[in-house]
């Protein structure tokens, strides 16, 4: 599966694409929500991990825009905020999200979520994390 994973912490981006990467996937990273637009434009993602707070274009304003660009919309989003699930419940877009998740979380948290967001199976005992 071709993901593309947005977010300004680099640490986070990295732990997400290796993670990822160690599933099999092909992960490019944007470093914000104008960056990962110009990516989802040109590239051929069936999955976008977006976070929240971001420069220049924060997670909200992606996904709207994604919204205006038909080859985006309909997209399998995991949005990923420090702001709390209630805090995204009124906002219009939540329902265009596939699953939210709340930082920090676990490798663990994550696979789970990936796993219900892609619905494959998988665990740590399938995970080979490079050291």
């Amino acid at each position: 599966m071709d993901i593309l994973v947005v977010d300004d912490t680099k640490s986070v981006q990295c732990m997400l694409a290796d993670l990822l990467r160690s599933f099999g996937h092909n992960v490019d990273t944007a470093n914000n929500g104008l960056d990962g637009l110009g990516k989802a434009r040109i590239g051929n993602y069936q999955l976008f991990i977006i976070d929240h707070l971001m420069p220049l274009m924060d997670g909200i304003q992606l996904i709207r825009n994604f919204q205006k660009t038909p080859e985006l919309e309909n997209k399998k989003i995991i949005f990923i905020t420090t702001q709390g699930i209630k805090s995204l419940v009124k906002s219009p877009e939540f329902i265009l999200f596939d699953h939210v998740i709340e930082k920090p979380f676990t490798k663990d948290k994550f696979i789970s979520v990936l796993s219900e967001v892609i619905d494959t199976s998988m665990s740590y005992e399938t995970l080979q994390i490079k050291a």
